[in-house]
């Protein structure tokens, strides 16, 4: 087995090495760099890499991604694993979702040496990380004052994919469109796999969360013969599919009272929270506009008319899902530390 190059370091079959490549030159005249954690394993494998924080403020896939550092070995592993924890470390810096020049990185692949600073980092990051790979693991969170249910994004129609997310174990799968300038758009067009996770809200860690993800990519890692399996991973939920999902708004400004979250299956007519004015006038009832289970929900309770409020995921026989994710939030919160308080919970990417 041959070694592994990456950023002008070698590394040998059965190592571990931590490299930075640089990105761009800053105001200060410093160089900013990206950092790689390569898990070189000592036997042959697939290539695959894990990154966090493309928007800088999504960083529970940070802790995630720490974990799986922390738990990983060369000896153990075959094949080559490339662990990103922040991908755009100047959003993270700035607890901003985006970069200092206000681009957003994940519409900016494959990128340009030559371009914007977040053209430069999308660069970076395609040529060094994603080509070197077989398939991705990009983690990301709902926006500030939102909550996202752990859930796992696909692109449509493609059977390994699917496989892969059913042995990743998210409470649900959804198949959605690429939009162009993403990360998996671009690395669809080089013939390299993606599964994007969706997880717990921006600037924030919560248990279900971390759990949920570490484990996802534990299995996934020994679903590929790269690792050993664990006795140590919660069982497998099986995932609800869906291929629509739909935002529900609000009718009215106001203060929002929320009667059902994230997780709660829902039947066409269910409420979902009440809207009304300062005094309490005219409160306006929000109802689900189909059957479902919420993937994502507001948590902030002031809210402008128009203001996205739930994410409802479109799946067969709802109660069930509901069922079934209930039954693995319990199980991860009855593991938890004594004093471990829960966090609050939030939302994605709104269009």
């Amino acid at each position: 087995m041959d070694d592994f190059e990456l950023g002008g370091t070698r590394i040998a079959p059965g190592n571990e090495a931590d490299v930075a490549l640089p990105i761009s030159t800053m105001a200060t005249g410093y160089s900013s760099q990206l950092a790689v954690r390569v898990v070189h394993g000592a036997k042959p494998g697939p290539t695959v890499f894990v990154s966090a924080a493309i928007h800088g403020d999504e960083i529970i896939g940070t802790a995630i991604v720490q974990r799986l550092i922390n738990q990983l070995s060369a000896e153990s592993v075959a094949g080559t694993l490339m662990l990103v924890p922040v991908a755009n470390i100047f959003g993270f810096l700035n607890r901003s979702r985006y970069l200092p020049d206000r681009r957003d990185l994940n519409r900016s692949f494959p990128g340009s040496a030559n371009g914007s600073l977040a053209g430069q980092l999308a660069s970076v990051f395609f040529s060094q990380i994603v080509e070197r790979a077989s398939l991705g693991i990009d983690i990301h969170s709902a926006a500030v004052h939102r909550y996202n249910l752990p859930q796992i994004r696909i692109a449509a129609g493609n059977t390994e994919l699917i496989e892969l997310a059913m042995v990743f174990g998210a409470p649900v799968i959804i198949e959605s469109p690429l939009r162009d300038g993403s990360l998996r758009a671009v690395a669809k067009k080089h013939r390299v796999d993606m599964l994007l996770m969706e997880t717990g809200e921006a600037l924030r860690f919560d248990r279900l969360s971390i759990e949920t993800g570490f484990a996802g990519v534990m299995r996934v890692l020994n679903h590929l013969g790269m690792i050993e399996a664990s006795e140590d991973l919660p069982e497998v939920t099986v995932p609800a599919r869906s291929n629509r999902t739909q935002w529900v708004r609000s009718a009215r400004g106001g203060v929002m009272h929320t009667v059902l979250n994230s997780g709660d299956a829902v039947r066409k007519g269910d409420l979902l929270a009440v809207v009304a004015g300062l005094m309490g006038e005219e409160p306006e009832e929000i109802v689900s506009p189909i059957d479902g289970v919420i993937i994502g929900h507001a948590t902030l309770p002031v809210v402008h008319q128009g203001d996205a409020l739930f994410h409802i995921a479109s799946v067969a026989h709802p109660e069930r899902v509901g069922e079934r994710i209930e039954d693995l939030t319990d199980a991860i919160y009855a593991s938890a530390p004594e004093g471990f308080a829960e966090a609050l919970l939030d939302e994605d990417e709104v269009v």
